[in-house]
């Protein structure tokens, strides 16, 4: 279903929660996994309420702007995953999967073999930042190279819960939409003109838009803007390069245009946005 599964640990541990894990508006660019041990929580995501209980597995997508409710005691072990190419960009998961005594033990072995990887505060301010998700990557190269690989392992195996039930985003049932939607999301750091596009459907420039505004509610070039900028927050959040860099990267000629789409679709400049990460 998917080739590029690179994992990557940032943090992992067992918290203990007495009413204590409210917090609201989280958005990373990590997923976050929980497996709950006992009590109750719920988080609120994509407009639905969600009910975390014993005996199951839960998966947060990285960018997905959601709160925590926590009204009693509540424990849980969590672990924090990074994925470079953004698998949930293309592939819908489920939210929810049981969990039985293997995953548990999977879990334990994690926590057991990554010491000091666990959250110092639970506060998604104190470690969703910038320099702290740097940090929590670089932490991967001062374990040895065993223990790095069965962590890969580990989080492989506990990720294959939720990919035996995931399914490619269909955004549009027509196959030449399909068709240029994958050919946008493999290619977004080259030139895409318009020709280009409607060529692979063997249309018009004027039939593609139409039928692509039609299948998406926007336009081609619409679409391909969005998942460039999307693509720029990423850069932005784990390089270091300067803005330009970024915008020629991106097939962007003119630096003054990327800075002006870039606060059209996020609201802050480039650079504003780097600030307000490492903050």
């Amino acid at each position: 279903m998917e080739q590029n599964l690179n994992l990557v640990l940032l943090n992992v541990g067992r918290a203990e929660h007495d009413a204590d894990w409210n917090w609201k508006g989280t958005h990373s660019p990590f997923a976050r996994l929980y497996l709950v041990q006992n009590g109750m929580a719920q988080v609120v995501a994509e407009h639905r309420i969600y009910t975390l209980t014993p005996g199951h597995m839960y998966l947060i997508p990285s960018f997905t702007t959601h709160d925590y409710i926590c009204n009693g005691k509540f424990s849980l072990f969590y672990i924090h995953i990074y994925n470079e190419s953004n698998i949930f960009d293309r592939l819908r998961f489920p939210f929810e999967v049981d969990a039985g005594s293997l995953e548990e033990l999977l879990v334990k072995r994690l926590v057991a073999i990554n010491p000091g990887r666990e959250l110092k505060m639970y506060d998604p301010k104190t470690y969703d930042n910038a320099p702290a998700f740097f940090e929590s990557i670089a932490q991967n190269s001062r374990f040895p190279f065993y223990s790095v690989v069965e962590t890969k392992g580990i989080l492989l195996q506990l990720f294959s819960k939720f990919l035996i039930q995931a399914s490619f985003r269909q955004e549009t049932a027509d196959k030449r939409i399909i068709k240029v939607i994958h050919y946008i999301r493999k290619n977004i750091e080259q030139e895409l003109p318009l020709s280009k596009l409607s060529a692979l459907c063997c249309l018009t420039d004027d039939h593609f838009i139409r039928l692509f505004k039609k299948e998406m509610k926007c336009t081609p070039i619409q679409y391909v803007n969005q998942k460039k900028i999307e693509r720029a927050q990423m850069m932005l959040l784990v390089e270091g390069r300067q803005v330009k860099e970024i915008s020629y990267s991106l097939a962007f000629e003119n630096v003054s245009y990327f800075n002006r789409l870039f606060k059209i679709y996020t609201g802050l400049t480039p650079n504003e946005y780097r600030d307000k990460q490492m903050m």
